[in-house]
């Protein structure tokens, strides 16, 4: 399927098909960013992915990582002059980013290298795409604008278990032509988290908290996308159409390639491995876009051997690995150490099946439905076999997530977040003889109270100490770095408590109360 593509002689050709077979005829890639979601439920892949040499890999590493990414996108063949890509990149990843290098990987020993993707403005993984989807979209709106095939503007809708809300949030903020709406469950993000949403300034945004957990919200928003009268009034009544920025639509899913491309190159480049040195990839997973974009640089030429898949208590993607089998029929929803992985429900894992299965459109829209009535469904023995040889994957309770923040500050003096803690420890209970390079998706200080439990060995549902638990989330923040000597917290958390307060409405988790809130906010 990887292929050498002539993008002088095939410019923009490279068009993206969906995972149900059911949207038609294949679109460029600015009309798949657009429209997020293809029509009939399914996601959007590329028909063709690029071949990339060991060589172009590697030679990566001496260019700007604005550079790696532009020459990346080139690669993909997408439907924007050379010019706009160079400019819409060095736009994305600049001095918004507290390191130059934009995703720095820290070494803990020879074979165990850190990726650090949280240097970005809200302090998580999820900027490193939507710091660059949000100018993707709108100069992809502009060119069908001028095309004649868009006459409307778009209302961004979003369900976040934490990270992608308050990244979206930056990322469209003044945006024109693009209103964005982001729905987390209350009491189920960290209270940092909670303040960075909720504190968002821009004309442009709204935030609600929705009663219930994260696959609420997720079911909620794409029951929203699929009601096509709701669709009919939004473009009626006030010219505006639907769009996602979750790891749904592609334009989120190809900036997280490109940091696993980037990342070898690094590392070869640094001499911490060998040019074509086999890695295993360790990611804290969840939605499965993250680990995703992981397989689709291996297919490109990044030697890749093994995708480690961690998880925390909420198992079903471990299982799943395992077994052949998604069953969230009677599974429960636990809430977590690690609340941005508390999801029961991956939508990337789709895009993932259609790959394995050779892109049988009949075969997802079966497996979709069963999940969707049965709330489980079971591959075939030939797509379990191809699971089998690209993942290996392990699950780390909440007790084991604490236990590994302690051991890894005191192994090597190196703070983790719980998520990424997740990553370390399954990625010791799975590894071979490869380094393995392990996803860190967050600064710890957007967890500190279970980083504190963690340092304190203060048991997961334990209760803080009277007088820590009476610190906000910056204050305890203040106290982790005094005692770990830690003191790099980024101002975007240092400061939330001095932000004001801006939404504080909660919602229904139905899809009544969902397009109810979305209209009232678009009629302002």
């Amino acid at each position: 399927m990887a292929q050498r593509i002539d993008r002088a002689a095939s410019f923009g050709q490279n068009l993206y098909v969906d995972t149900r077979g059911a949207a038609g005829e294949p679109v460029s890639f600015t009309q798949a960013v657009i429209n997020g979601l293809a029509q009939g439920g399914g996601l959007y892949v590329p028909e063709e992915l690029p071949t990339l040499s060991l060589d172009e890999i590697c030679a990566l590493a001496r260019l700007p990582y604005a550079q790696r990414a532009a020459a990346i996108y080139k690669a993909f063949n997408v439907d924007l002059p050379d010019e706009a890509i160079d400019e819409l990149m060095g736009r994305a990843y600049g001095d918004n980013f507290d390191d130059e290098a934009i995703c720095p990987i820290t070494s803990l020993d020879e074979s165990t290298h850190i990726l650090e993707l949280w240097h970005g403005p809200t302090s998580a993984f999820k900027d490193m795409a939507l710091q660059c989807l949000p100018h993707f979209f709108s100069a992809s709106a502009e060119k069908l604008r001028e095309e004649g095939t868009l006459d409307h503007e778009f209302m961004i809708l979003v369900a976040t278990s934490g990270d992608t809300g308050k990244a979206a949030l930056e990322g469209f903020k003044g945006v024109d032509g693009v209103s964005i709406g982001v729905l987390f469950p209350d009491g189920g993000v960290s209270d940092i988290q909670r303040k960075q949403m909720v504190t968002t300034t821009g004309d442009n945004v709204q935030v609600w908290a929705v009663r219930g957990n994260f696959d609420d919200c997720q079911t909620g928003v794409k029951h929203a996308f699929a009601d096509e009268k709701f669709a009919e009034k939004l473009l009626d009544e006030y010219r505006i159409a639907l769009s996602s920025a979750n790891s749904i639509n592609w334009g989120r899913l190809l900036p997280q390639v490109v940091y696993y491309i980037s990342s070898y190159a690094e590392l070869v480049a640094a001499g911490k491995i060998e040019a074509g040195c086999p890695i295993d990839v360790c990611v804290p997973t969840g939605n499965f876009g993250n680990i995703l974009a992981a397989w689709y640089a291996k297919q490109i030429g990044v030697p890749i051997e093994r995708l480690l898949c961690a998880s925390n208590d909420n198992r079903v993607l471990t299982d799943f690995i395992n077994t052949g089998t998604y069953d969230i029929s009677d599974r429960e929803f636990i809430l977590t150490s690690s609340p941005s992985m508390d999801i029961l429900v991956s939508s990337n894992l789709e895009r993932q099946l259609f790959e394995l299965t050779g892109r049988n459109g009949e075969a997802i829209r079966q497996w979709m439905a069963d999940l969707a009535d049965a709330r489980c469904f079971r591959v075939d023995a030939e797509t379990f076999r191809r699971v089998r040889e690209n993942f290996s994957a392990d699950s780390v309770d909440n007790a084991a997530c604490l236990a590994t923040i302690r051991e890894v500050l005191d192994a090597h003096d190196y703070l983790l977040d719980p998520h990424t803690a997740v990553a370390y420890a399954a990625a010791q209970n799975l590894r071979g003889e490869n380094p393995v390079l392990i996803a860190s998706t967050a600064h710890w200080a957007k967890f500190g109270n279970n980083v504190y439990r963690a340092l304190h060995g203060i048991e997961p549902s334990g209760e803080l100490p009277a007088d820590v638990a009476a610190l906000t989330g910056c204050e305890l923040n203040k106290l982790i770095a005094e005692e770990t000597g830690k003191h790099h917290i980024p101002a975007g958390l240092a400061n939330l408590d001095t932000m004001q307060v801006r939404f504080t409405e909660v919602i229904d988790n139905d899809v009544e109360a969902i397009e109810d809130a979305a209209e009232a906010f678009l009629a302002r």
